[in-house]
């Protein structure tokens, strides 16, 4: 059996809806914190910005980690922080996920966000990269 701890992979799922008159601006806002990312965060092995199917205003951000570093050089990276900020001007909600096991260090970063977590422990599988 596999040990899930801070060293193996985990998916993120940020639940995001936006201000009506604000997509515009949010989405600009997220094209510019991806490329920030993808150029900075190494250990940021998947990350997208999708558009909910039936609801124009809300988004998902979907990130897997590599591991809990990776993670917290994301909450580090400050692009992130000035997205966090934007999103507190443009938003209107914000909920995350957590999928996979993940240490007590990136527990509490996750709950310093301020923002609603959900963490799902990892009981059995693999993860391959």
């Amino acid at each position: 059996m596999v040990k899930f701890d801070s060293s193996t992979p985990f998916i993120l799922i940020a639940r995001i809806q936006i201000k009506p008159d604000k997509v515009s601006e949010y989405l600009e806002l997220a094209t510019n914190t991806d490329a920030a990312v993808q150029a900075s965060e190494p250990g940021m092995l998947h990350h997208t910005f999708d558009q909910d199917p039936e609801n124009p205003l809300c988004f998902t951000w979907s990130e897997v980690y590599k591991d809990d570093e990776a993670f917290l050089s994301h909450l580090a990276n400050p692009p992130v922080g000035a997205y966090l900020q934007g999103h507190a001007q443009l938003g209107d909600g914000f909920t995350v996920e957590v999928y996979g096991t993940v240490g007590d260090k990136c527990k509490t970063a996750l709950e310093e966000t301020g923002l609603p977590v959900k963490i799902f422990e990892s009981k059995c599988g693999y993860s391959r990269l």
